[in-house]
């Protein structure tokens, strides 16, 4: 069992991430907004159907859970965002609806100084 077009991964397979494409996940340096878990949340009703949470930290519940953005392309590769600008801040809080506030406490590892 893997994720792309037939793959027929051993669990000892993908613990060591033998799959074809990559698997980023918000907070993960390519993509570091960890409210993007909240959009996952509300897309596929996570939490009405296999009753994983997010605290209010956005930590998973139970802790054994996984989730991110599953790409099954041999050439998908792994990239970090870099440091966001102030100006960059402030586009995506307009664009995502949130105050530039709440992107800064969010993003803050990731801002340029």
């Amino acid at each position: 069992m893997g994720y792309a077009e037939n793959e027929d991964l051993s669990n000892a397979d993908l613990i060591k991430e033998s799959y074809k494409g990559i698997r980023p996940a918000p907070g993960y340096p390519a993509c570091p907004d960890h409210l993007e878990k909240e959009t996952i949340w509300d897309l596929l009703e996570v939490e009405k159907l296999i009753g994983v949470t997010l605290t209010e930290s956005l930590a998973m519940w139970p802790a054994a859970a996984v989730s991110g953005y599953y790409f099954a392309n041999p050439e998908a590769k792994y990239f970090g965002l870099g440091k966001i600008t102030d100006d960059q801040l402030t586009d995506y809080a307009v664009r995502k609806g949130i105050s530039k506030e709440k992107a800064r406490k969010w993003l803050h590892p990731n801002l340029a100084e």
